[in-house]
């Protein structure tokens, strides 16, 4: 095998749709190259003994925020025992600020940007000649046609056991600054038609699971429209067979026609990812982000109450110009609006983004490797910060998790942010970790703290009964089947 195209995924469960990509535009390489993927955690001896088994001339591995590290190790090694090999890097981790990262120092070439033409160009030169002088090649966008899409690429084990993830579009009009999609000028559909059609190949493959990676599926409302369409056609035409599909959402922009669209899917069939990531207009302002909060705020009521859609939904803490206090009062409101779990992330100053521009101003001090999350700011100290970190883990064990669907409301009182946060101190102290918590202490645990809070013992436990060996762990009826576990267990609470 000349060419092997590998990456470190952070879970099986994700099959690397970059990578497929890549693979589906080789042109007359294309026979000549294979696809290898691990997860992070792999010893990286036995990935590199994997890979040189193949006896590729060329080894392009993707690169992204939470394999790099890892990552940097395989091409260290596989450079020793193998020098002959030529590594080739691309993603997004290695398109910004390239030259400052060992990983490059390492490889042979990088590929920044788009790399479904550039790639296999480059391969082709160093195969055959005249092999590049240059290290670093940007990557070249080529019209979306001349793109071959790459859901054939699936094989039926990623169809049964894994994640499918599809795009209809690329880029993003927005301009965010904490997000790499801030550097696209607009978003670039893929023909409609043509992507449907390969859409109903992989549903007659026995695909069932899509998970939209567009950053603004609902920008085009006619084309967002035709696509669920597609979903709820096979529905209706196969209500014992389910789908599901998950979009990140513009949350200001859900035109009735497309409120009409999303209130025909029955539960555990629709999920979407709606950014907020904070309600504070000037915070909002700082980093560019347009974002109309009371249309928003409306459309994620009208979408917990009107829809069966499951809905998550992201808040982001350690922004430039947000103090905790704000924060906590966009989180209440975000919880009085009652989305299924609430995504309660930490800022990241990925590389490339505009949010360096705020580093010497708001005080900004980001953790040095990856995935480079903010430890301190002018208005949130380290260990501030930390709490607020802890908070997010036992959020989502607890909160997000579906676990503890009747507990948590109890739980949140009328100041949810003041309890929780309360309520994530103690339980810090109880378990000095934030990992490997098995259920069952939990349970207890989160028992204790209603007890100190003066619940009856008898009732403390019958709450947590309630969940954590009742109606909240039932299994959900079998329309909802293709859900995530997750998911599920929300939908039988």
């Amino acid at each position: 095998m000349t060419i092997l195209l590998s990456t470190l995924n952070a879970r099986y469960a994700h099959a690397s749709l970059g990578l497929r990509y890549l693979l589906a535009n080789m042109g007359e390489l294309q026979e000549q190259t294979s696809l290898m993927e691990f997860v992070i955690g792999a010893k990286t001896v036995e990935v590199v003994e994997r890979l040189l088994a193949k006896k590729p001339r060329i080894v392009g591995f993707g690169i992204y925020i939470w394999n790099v590290e890892e990552t940097t190790k395989v091409v260290a090694m596989l450079k020793r025992v193998a020098p002959e090999v030529t590594v080739v890097l691309g993603g997004p981790e290695v398109s910004y600020e390239t030259n400052e990262q060992e990983i490059a120092r390492l490889a042979d070439y990088v590929v920044t940007g788009w790399g479904d033409i550039t790639f296999p160009k480059l391969c082709g030169e160093i195969l055959d000649g005249p092999k590049p002088i240059m290290k670093v090649h940007a990557g070249v966008q080529p019209p979306m046609t001349d793109i071959t899409l790459p859901y054939t690429l699936y094989t039926d084990e990623d169809i049964a056991h894994r994640t499918l993830y599809v795009e209809a579009s690329r880029g993003c009009p927005f301009k965010c600054e904490f997000c790499l999609s801030s550097l696209d000028k607009t978003a670039w559909p893929f023909g409609i038609d043509t992507f449907l059609a390969e859409m109903e190949t992989l549903y007659q493959r026995g695909a069932r699971l899509f998970k939209f990676v567009d950053r603004t599926f609902n920008l085009n409302v006619k084309t967002s429209q035709r696509i669920m369409q597609f979903f709820l056609d096979k529905i209706a035409a196969n209500p014992d067979d389910p789908v599901y599909a998950h979009f990140e959402l513009v949350p200001d922009h859900l035109p009735e026609a497309l409120k009409a669209t999303i209130a025909q899917f029955p539960p555990g069939a629709l999920q979407f990812e709606i950014g907020i990531q904070s309600f504070n207009p000037e915070v909002q302002t700082l980093v560019s982000r347009r974002q109309d909060n009371a249309k928003a705020a409306d459309n994620i009521r009208w979408l917990t109450t009107q829809s069966h859609a499951h809905l998550h939904v992201d808040l982001i803490a350690g922004l430039p110009g947000e103090d905790v206090e704000s924060f906590a009062r966009g989180f209440d409101q975000l919880v009085a609006l009652g989305p299924h779990e609430i995504q309660f992330g930490i800022l990241k100053r990925l590389r490339g983004t505009p949010i360096i521009r705020h580093t010497a101003p708001y005080k900004m001090v980001y953790e040095p490797y990856p995935p480079y999350t903010v430890l301190a700011t002018d208005r949130i100290d380290f260990a501030t910060m930390q709490r607020l970190v802890r908070f997010a883990r036992y959020w989502d064990l607890v909160a997000n998790s579906g676990r503890f669907a009747h507990t948590v409301k109890v739980l949140l009182g009328d100041s949810p942010f003041a309890n929780f946060m309360a309520f994530s101190d103690w339980i810090y102290t109880q378990l000095d970790a934030t990992h490997r918590i098995a259920l069952d202490r939990l349970a207890k645990l989160v028992q204790a703290w209603l007890q100190r809070q003066g619940m009856p013992a008898a009732d403390a436990a019958a709450l947590i009964a309630s969940d954590y060996a009742g109606s909240a762990h039932k299994p959900a009826d079998k329309a909802t089947h293709a859900a995530p576990e997750r998911q599920v267990r929300h939908l039988a609470a």
